[in-house]
């Protein structure tokens, strides 16, 4: 069984090394792994179950995440916070819903862009995209998680990127049957629906739509700027609906 396991780990390794998109593949795993191994995932004997899950779960997003009271007192600890938010996840929905479109979406922006320019890309957009929502909330002391504000910013880079690609989905109010839009379509109504949200968004714990926003801003100015014209009609992997899973704010 140990030699079936390891023949595989080293078949996945030789299949990422091999790949146009490392970075992506490499991204997705790393936000797998730190979701595994924390409290989030409940899979953790060493933390617990009940309140006391509960507890340490609390405690773990408010180490790892972002609150917006704390970020700009000048500590340098907060101040890495929107980076180290960017690999914490509130809840299993919340990782897989944000890997698909890291998945369907990153691929391509990461072979178009390049693997340093990519990492530098995300990590740079999904920190300023959750610096932004801080400083709107600058009073929130609820804790920020979560990657889509950088995976917000690679769908704005890819329908600069690629308009024209035809993006399959399952859109839950067609019962879930697919259709296939060009990026132009689905990516512009994504953006719509999270103006709205964020409209519409209480106080307290939910999705920080407004981190989405300025994700896709980030990410759709920086392709315009760094290239020149988009590339024609590709077609994309298809996803379940045009929208990644929030940041969470557990």
């Amino acid at each position: 069984m140990i030699s079936k396991w390891s023949a595989s780990i080293v078949r996945a390794g030789r299949s990422v090394r091999g790949s146009s998109a490392p970075v992506t593949y490499a991204l997705i795993a790393l936000c797998c792994a730190v979701f595994l191994a924390g409290p989030a995932s409940g899979l953790g004997p060493a933390y617990g179950t009940g309140d006391e899950l509960l507890a340490a779960q609390r405690a773990y997003f408010r180490r790892w995440g972002v609150i917006p009271a704390e970020l700009f007192e000048g500590s340098a600890g907060s101040a890495l916070t929107p980076a180290t938010a960017l690999f914490v996840h509130g809840s299993w929905v919340h990782l897989l819903g944000n890997m698909l479109f890291l998945y369907v979406f990153g691929a391509m922006t990461e072979e178009r862009m390049g693997r340093v320019q990519f990492t530098l890309f995300y990590v740079g957009c999904g920190y300023l995209a959750l610096l932004g929502y801080a400083a709107a909330n600058a009073d929130s002391e609820q804790s920020l998680v979560g990657a889509s504000g950088a995976i917000s910013a690679v769908l704005g880079a890819f329908l600069y990127l690629f308009p024209r690609a035809r993006v399959t989905s399952l859109l839950p109010f067609l019962f879930f049957l697919p259709v296939r839009f060009p990026a132009w379509v689905v990516l512009p109504f994504w953006a719509a629906l999270q103006w709205l949200a964020a409209g519409r968004a209480p106080d307290g714990p939910g999705v920080a739509y407004l981190a989405h926003l300025v994700g896709f801003g980030l990410g759709f100015g920086y392709a315009s700027v760094r290239y020149g014209r988009p590339t024609g009609p590709t077609r994309v992997k298809p996803a379940p609906a045009p929208a990644p899973e929030g940041e969470n704010q557990p």
